[in-house]
Order: structure tokens, then sequence, then C-alpha cells
């Protein structure tokens, strides 16, 4: 078996089968005229643009750009020429207001001085997991970086996050995505469109999203592909080259920081591959195989993605009722 040609996709057909459902799905299925897309300059908000953009056409698409105090400034550009060379209106909602008033940033820094006594609000951090997953079987105990004035230069300690406050610092920073969220509904309802979330199939699958925030969307057109699938789709439907070569980050803390270090632990190509053999039932022998590791570091990624499908799987779950309400339970035709 060679995983990586299993992976690969015909983009003109895909892309095809992704604009057929799109249209029946906000057309029939939701009924409304067109589509919200919340743009952040990467590699995922960018192909659910321009695959919108395939379904409806431009003029039934709108762009939202929410930048805040601890975005890449270079994200709201990159996203604003994508939005530009698609054709589509869009709109910057700068959200740093909001989550100050709610008290994200506030929160968030008082859990960071409970373990760094001596941080200060400008000071930029991030939460970052320990590396090698394959490696050993250490836990996923996440560590705080923060970069630390000292003598003119700034040097980055680590510091390791305790539950407490790393639940703290993550429910605080969720408000980011919770703000994104409300402010695609209100340009959705003004203009009678659905929203779309981005996620592909690896973050749709480790439960990488946050419920009702950039969880919560009318339609998740690419939540079957693995990443590697998303990028042949963005080269297929035209998506710059400098989107195209951006490393993915979460762009939620100020220090720059990877998915794979936040959450996933593992390189993305590498976890499209294991992910993929994991669903079509290859045991941990041929998945080593495959990628020229041993069966015991393959098997350590396999039960990763198996804790975090268990740990995430109230994020997928609908509100739970006493008793079913039978007549609202049919699926739209």
């Amino acid at each position: 078996m060679n995983l990586g040609n299993g992976l690969q996709i015909n983009p003109a057909v895909e892309t095809e089968k992704i604009a057929v459902a799109l249209r029946h799905q906000v057309g029939e299925s939701l009924n409304r005229r067109g589509l919200v897309v919340g743009m952040s300059g990467g590699i995922d908000s960018s192909v659910c643009a321009a695959l919108a953009v395939r379904a409806v056409g431009a003029a039934h698409v709108f762009g939202l750009l929410m930048p805040e105090q601890d975005s890449d400034r270079a994200s709201q550009g990159i996203a604003a020429r994508l939005a530009e060379a698609l054709g589509i209106q869009y709109t910057v909602e700068d959200i740093t207001p909001i989550l100050s008033a709610v008290g994200c940033y506030r929160r968030r820094n008082d859990a960071i001085r409970r373990v760094v006594p001596e941080f200060q609000d400008d000071w930029r951090f991030k939460v970052v997991l320990p590396g090698g997953r394959l490696d050993s079987d250490r836990l996923n105990v996440s560590t705080l970086a923060v970069e630390v004035p000292q003598n003119g230069r700034r040097e980055v300690l680590h510091v390791r996050l305790p539950p407490a406050e790393y639940r703290e610092i993550v429910a605080a920073t969720n408000f980011k995505q919770r703000v994104r969220t409300m402010l695609e509904y209100y340009h959705a309802d003004r203009l009678h469109y659905a929203v779309v979330g981005t996620p592909n199939r690896v973050e749709y699958d480790q439960g990488f999203f946050v419920k009702g925030g950039d969880g919560l969307a009318d339609v998740k057109p690419i939540a079957h592909l693995y990443k590697s699938q998303v990028y042949a789709l963005a080269e297929y439907l035209g998506v710059p080259a400098e989107i195209r070569s951006r490393t993915p980050t979460t762009d939620t803390y100020s220090l720059p920081q990877t998915q794979e270090e936040f959450y996933f632990a593992l390189p993305a190509a590498t976890l499209d591959l294991i992910l993929y053999a994991h669903n079509l039932g290859r045991d941990a022998a041929a998945i080593a195989a495959e990628l020229g590791r041993t069966p015991e570091e393959a098997a350590r990624a396999l039960r990763d993605i198996e804790q975090k499908r268990a740990a995430t799987r109230y994020l997928h779950l609908p509100p739970l009722l006493v008793e079913p309400v039978a007549e609202l339970e049919q699926e739209p035709a």
C-alpha cells in the first residue's frame, strides 16, 4: 500500500462535486441566497472562499476579515488580496474592542501571571505541546512559552502549565473564535446567507475547533478532505502561492505558533498519512512500514488519534434532549 497515492484526488472532479453540493445545500436545504466566509489568510479558509465562488458566484459570497491585537499582521493583507482576486465583497471587523470588553485578554493574562508573576500585558507568549510524539509515550502536558525582555534582548521562558491555568487560558482565548462566529452570523442574517465552516478532515476528526465558535457553521465543504487534498484543491483553484506556502498556524497567541506545536504534535503530512491509514483499518505494523518508523512509534500516533477523538467527542454532539422531538428531527430534503 502506498498511502500517498491513496490520498491523491482529481482536483477538477472534487471541485465540481463540492460546488454542486454547496449549491444544493444553500439553495434547497437551507434556502439562503449566498455564503459568508471568514477569511484568515490560511489555506483552509482560502480554499473555502474559492469553492464558494465556484458554487454560487462571486456576487453571492461575502468575505469577513476579523483580526485582533494578537493576529499576524500579514494575514489581513493576504486575505484581502485574495478576496479582491476572487471578486467578492468583503469587510474588516477588528474584534479587539469586543474581546477587551468581555475580558478575554484580562482573564487570560491573570491566569498567566499565576504561573509567571512578572508577566506584563505587552509580553508575547504562546502555549505549546512537547514535540516528538512518535518518539516517546510522554504525556501531552502543555507548556507556556513567554518572551521575556532581558538586557535589551528577548529570552523565551518555558514554564509547565498547571491544568487550571491551562484551561483558563484556553477558555479566554476561545472568545476569539466565538466572537468571529457571532459576526459571521450577523452578516449572514442581514444578507440572508449561510455561514461556511472551514475545518479540513484532520481538524474535524481530531476536534481542533471551538464549540460555538469555528465549529459552528451551516456548511463545511472541506471537512471530508485531508490536508494534502486541500493543498491540491488550492493549487487547482489558483489560490496564490503566498497562501499555499504559509505554515498552518493557530493565529491565536501573540508569539508565532504552528498547529503542530499547539495541538497535533505531528507534522501535517505525517498525520494525514497516519489518519488515512487508520481510517482504512491498517494496523500499526503496516503504518510503520509505510512511514519507515517502528511499530511502537506508529502505535503511539494511533493512540494519540483515538485519545483526541474520545476527548473531543462532545464537540460533535448536538444539544442533548430528555426526549426526542420527532416532528423536528427529519433531515431537510
